[in-house]
């Protein structure tokens, strides 16, 4: 049997993509050489973005199935190196396709993500949890998802979604987010402290430095939904957010309680003086299924009404309907989900709280963009 070319090696390795940047590596420059043996012994050398990447062994396994299967190969070999400095900012250069930095590509006119801000007015209603499912109930419909723990203060994100001690990969001064099992990208604060249990104490300016840092600093490639989990409340961050996504859509997460949902409604009066849409309110611990009845008999915890109240305001101070997206009752697997960074869609998609944040989802998934609550950004010129 004859052994393989060095076309069909470099077309096996064009398949596999680099795990955190998700382009073929072969784009990416990351093929350092290829070495054809006559046994079929193919030797395969690969620069890595740094050195001891911690996706290396993913990469190694992947340059070896990929290559394996080429008829006439006996053996794979994979040499990992690191890219010097003049490779790495070639790198940069390439991802960015020449734009300048510090520049958001979610904010350009012509940007095909879907900005979505997951705002509450008060602490404590599971505004993250709610955002890291829909996250991978999106992802799960074969969206391609990337979340942005916006919640400088109380960065619970990673943690949710099972990389807590994960650290990003740095190229020059851009970085990858962090990839996870499920296959959604995700970036925090958190992530980019020396320490995890560093304290976090920023005020205006430093908040919203951070915030551009980890939407123009950050390479998230092609995405078909960016979700933000926004810190409680209509401060900083906010303001920073409608400045600099006036196009982001918000989903507004409250509790039935009066004292949830009258805040709740302050944080979507804030988005919508920043000129982005309110699509939706979530109701979160809506009600305790009953243990002895079942689904069908609810115990309402935390009293009724406040989603529907929230929603229903909004839509007359905004002159458009704000729907209520979904009821998510309490569910202990839900909070153990979060905790053992295993969400409720995943780890238990039949139980109900799955079951209504995968039809959120489902309802965010299927609305189109509406220019209704938005700035056009239009300038009016001098009469005919």
């Amino acid at each position: 049997m004859s052994t393989p070319s060095l076309e069909q090696v470099t077309a096996a390795l064009a398949t596999v993509k680099d795990p955190e940047i998700r382009r073929p590596i072969t784009d990416l420059g990351m093929v350092d050489r290829v070495d054809i043996g006559p046994d079929g012994d193919v030797r395969v050398a690969v620069l890595l973005t740094v050195a001891g990447c911690p996706l290396q062994d993913t990469i190694t396994r992947d340059v070896t199935s990929a290559v394996s299967v080429l008829p006439g190969v006996s053996s794979v070999q994979v040499e990992l190196g690191a890219m010097s400095d003049e490779q790495r900012r070639g790198l940069q250069e390439t991802l960015r396709g020449g734009q300048p930095a510090k520049e958001i590509p979610f904010s350009k006119p012509g940007s095909l993500t879907r900005v979505l801000a997951v705002a509450s007015g008060k602490g404590g209603v599971g505004k993250s949890s709610v955002t890291v499912n829909l996250a991978l109930a999106l992802a799960a419909r074969g969206r391609r998802v990337g979340v942005v723990d916006a919640d400088v203060y109380g960065h619970s994100v990673p943690a949710m979604l099972g990389v807590a001690d994960a650290r990003p990969t740095q190229v020059e001064d851009m970085i990858m987010p962090v990839p996870t099992a499920s296959g959604v990208s995700v970036i925090s604060i958190g992530m980019l402290k020396p320490r995890r249990d560093q304290v976090v104490a920023w005020r205006g300016p430093m908040l919203d430095r951070a915030l551009v840092q980890m939407l123009a600093d950050v390479y998230w490639g092609d995405l078909d939904v960016l979700l933000l989990d926004l810190p409680p409340g209509t401060g900083d961050v906010a303001i920073s957010l409608g400045q600099h996504l006036p196009n982001a859509e918000v989903v507004v997460v409250t509790t039935p309680q009066e004292a949830a949902a009258e805040v709740a409604e302050r944080a979507g009066t804030m988005a919508s003086m920043m000129h982005q849409r309110v699509v939706g309110v979530v109701e979160n611990m809506s009600y305790l299924p009953c243990p002895h009845c079942g689904p069908e008999h609810r115990l309402e915890v935390f009293g009724s009404g406040g989603g529907a109240r929230v929603a229903a305001t909004l839509s007359a101070r905004f002159g458009y309907e704000v729907p209520v997206l979904g009821e998510v009752p309490l569910d202990t697997s839900l909070r153990e989900g979060g905790d053992a960074g295993t969400p409720i869609v995943a780890a238990d998609p039949t139980s109900v709280a799955a079951h209504e944040l995968t039809r959120v989802a489902e309802a965010l998934d299927g609305r189109g963009r509406s220019l209704a609550g938005r700035q056009l950004g239009l300038t009016p010129t001098s009469k005919f």
